[in-house]
């Protein structure tokens, strides 16, 4: 019995180690570590195994592996071909890959002295617009995700995996955050942040938090749940709030699975909170991931970046930019891109009455945070962009992803696919950085949050400061 369990456990072993190496080449490993770890456990499960079981069992069961892995490349998991780039038939814009805006320039990545550890102890490089700098605003934070500015001109940053906010100041106005405090903590996996006058609305997993800083020392001193009619944990947990002139909140869930069709409608859903409302209303639908939000600064109008599904290829189906509207279906899970059905329902019939994005963008690519460029101290291109943080792909046999990107506009429309306006974060196969979000910030530069380095960048053109 004592060989039996020694054997099956031996087994596990390798195929651990032969599940994470697989896992790593989709996914770009943090550290090299990672592959000798994948190696050593299936070297490790191939001796056990012999030594229990002989060498016609080894065999068996590395043929049998070999066999299931190739099943998983070629029939589950099936590099596609790309979408095709030019307009769709509803005029949207559809590009399947990313461009330069202009020939980028490689820069070394600025690291005040107070920030030069870990990650940034390492020179770093990256390519921005010509005349662009970038620099470490603020580091040693903990998963930084979306953030927004204060009344006061300060920065705020959600840190889900801690359940805390942290307040980011410059208190010398030299492009670095010299004070980092806790602005509020004990909360849900807070995401989404957005001011309405004084109060700052806090999107958590599972209800919409009011938070209100009353003596102006970056301390939250009062909070009080607005609503808990937001999906809970399971699946996709983050949540994305922004609000509206008039007070309106309008709250993004995603869904709870890679595909399926969801039991709860206020999942893979835009919800909407009138002024002073707890019960949440269905504003749009059929938006799988919807993790960026944002209103633009001239229309007023409601845009998503939305994430695709997995298991369909490298190049399907592709990452989305939508524009949201009341009472609108976006497809998900019966469609993608421009109204084309999912393998796993085929219902044509279903998809002619969604809603196709505006733009489309490289499959697996991961955008979440978005922002419009308006009040950039930038040249006047960028100002009218909508800028897509794009946090990379886990799931791709060549890595994709992990840069800035930005969309140009032109009243109120988009009129050209992404363009790359920061990039490098990604080495070979190994990406040392993840971007998340974008933020305007109130000296006109740009500021971009990275949640793999614990760190939030400043991009800004010297001449124009």
């Amino acid at each position: 019995m004592t060989r039996i369990l020694l054997l099956a456990l031996t087994i596990l072993v390798f195929l651990a180690g032969v599940f994470l190496g697989t896992a790593m080449y989709y996914m770009p490993p943090d550290r090299d570590i990672m592959w000798f770890l994948a190696a050593g456990m299936a070297i490790l499960g191939m001796v056990g195994m012999l030594r229990l079981a002989g060498p016609r069992f080894c065999l068996t069961a590395i043929g049998s592996t070999a066999l299931a892995l190739w099943a998983v490349t070629f029939f589950i998991w099936p590099p596609t071909a790309s979408p095709p780039l030019g307009v769709a038939d509803n005029g949207s814009v559809t590009e399947s890959s990313e461009r330069p805006i202009a020939d980028l320039e490689t820069v070394e990545l600025e690291v005040p002295d107070r920030y030069r550890r870990g990650v940034f102890e390492q020179r770093h490089e990256l390519r921005v617009p010509p005349g662009a700098r970038i620099a470490v605003f603020a580091a040693g934070l903990e998963g930084p995700r979306l953030m927004t500015v204060t009344p006061a001109g300060d920065i705020l940053v959600s840190e889900p995996g801690a359940d805390r906010i942290r307040l980011l100041r410059d208190d010398d106005r030299d492009g670095v955050a010299e004070t980092l405090i806790t602005y509020a903590d004990d909360l849900q996996r807070p995401h989404g942040l957005a001011f309405h006058g004084q109060n700052l609305y806090v999107a958590e997993t599972g209800r919409l938090s009011l938070l209100r800083d009353e003596n102006g020392d970056g301390q939250a001193d009062t909070r009080r749940t607005i609503s808990r009619d937001i999906p809970g944990a399971g699946g996709h947990w983050t949540r994305t709030v922004v609000v509206a002139d008039d007070g309106t909140a309008f709250v993004s869930a995603g869904s709870s699975c890679n595909v399926c069709e969801e039991e709860d409608p206020r999942r893979a859903a835009v919800l909407e909170f009138g002024p002073g409302e707890k019960e949440a209303e269905i504003f749009a639908r059929g938006l799988r991931n919807s993790v960026g939000l944002a209103l633009h600064p001239d229309t007023g109008e409601l845009w998503g970046s939305d994430n695709g599904r997995d298991m369909l290829g490298d190049d399907l189906p592709p990452e989305e930019i939508n524009l949201i509207r009341k009472g609108s279906d976006y497809g998900w899970p019966y469609c993608y891109g421009n109204r084309t059905p999912d393998p796993k329902y085929d219902r044509p019939d279903r998809c002619k009455d969604t809603t196709p994005p505006q733009v489309t963008m490289q499959a697996h690519s991961a955008p979440l945070g978005i922002a419009f460029g308006k009040g950039l101290n930038f040249p006047e291109t960028f100002q009218k962009m909508l800028f897509v943080g794009f946090h990379g792909s886990w799931n791709r046999s060549v890595p994709t992803g992990y840069k800035l990107v930005g969309i140009p506009f032109e009243e109120g429309r988009p009129v050209g696919g992404p363009v790359d306006i920061i990039s490098g974060w990604l080495e070979g196969r190994t990406a040392w950085g993840r971007p998340v979000g974008p933020l305007v910030g109130p000296d006109g530069a740009l500021y971009l949050s990275d949640d793999r380095t614990g760190a939030v960048y400043r991009i800004w053109f010297p001449e124009r400061q």
